[in-house]
């Protein structure tokens, strides 16, 4: 990859070898049903590799503990990120499986994919959801259906929200989904707090090619990630997906600019 400083170049050797490492007990653990605590390490050397370093507020969901967790998208490094905190799975695009590279690692981590342009595929993705919060399984939605530019949160979509829970209820009135909602905030970078120049900087949107981006990443030294948890949300017949998904809206906006004005330092 042209354009890497010497450090950079390190830090990549280090995620190519620990994937390489990491890929033949993810298969087998995945042949066993067991797939998550590879991906946790492989998610772990990611962050490790490019010097994320992490700042949690709030309270995710507790060990086994399966939830919705509904958080904004920022870049392709929100993955390793939130996955490095504990096991999940996430729902992307099905142009994703598609990547070279990274849709394999995708399907290796048991990714949801969703066609958005094929009619139906929406019941799909809500059964494959359903099935696994109702197996107590942690699952991440980017509701934006996109990534931002770093700098501000756009409307979250109820759709994926609402299906899911349709899926899970089974017919039963009384079934519910916890949603978490998260924000994710890059706040800077070596230590220091960025502005809105710094945050765009770091943000993976539009057009913006992945290997310039990673080269970016790499050749930064050190990123400084906040990760704000919410308060659990209880989605269902007291509930409906719009007013879940608003209230979500609500708590991410609320945390991304406590993040960006330091007012979570107090």
């Amino acid at each position: 990859m042209n354009g890497l400083r010497p450090g950079a170049m390190v830090r990549l050797a280090l995620i190519v070898l620990g994937t390489l490492v990491l890929i033949p007990p993810q298969l087998v653990a995945m042949r066993f049903g067991r797939p998550f605590y590879f991906t946790r390490l492989f998610h772990r050397v990611v962050c490790r590799g490019l010097g994320v370093r992490i700042t949690m507020r709030g309270t995710p969901p507790g060990k086994g503990e399966g939830g919705l967790i509904v958080a904004n998208h920022v870049s392709w490094l929100d993955i390793g990120v939130i996955g490095s905190v504990r096991p999940l799975s996430f729902v992307a695009k099905a142009e994703v499986g598609g990547w070279p590279v990274i849709g394999w690692l995708s399907k290796l981590q048991r990714t949801v994919f969703i066609d958005r342009l094929r009619r139906g595929a929406t019941a799909g993705v809500a059964a494959e959801m359903g099935q696994r919060l109702s197996d107590g399984q942690a699952v991440v939605l980017f509701a934006e259906g996109t990534t931002g530019d770093g700098t501000r949160i756009l409307p979250l979509r109820s759709s994926l929200l609402g299906a899911a829970h349709e899926a899970l209820r089974g017919g039963s009135d009384e079934a519910e989904v916890t949603v978490y909602p998260l924000c994710i905030t890059y706040v800077g970078m070596q230590g220091l707090r960025g502005g809105r120049a710094e945050r765009s900087a770091m943000a993976w949107a539009g057009d913006v090619e992945l290997a310039p981006h990673l080269r970016d990443m790499l050749n930064a030294g050190a990123l400084d990630v906040e990760l704000a948890w919410g308060e659990p949300i209880r989605m269902g017949r007291k509930l409906s997906r719009k007013e879940a998904t608003r209230l979500a809206e609500i708590a991410i906006r609320r945390a991304r600019q406590e993040a960006v004005t330091g007012r979570s330092r107090a």
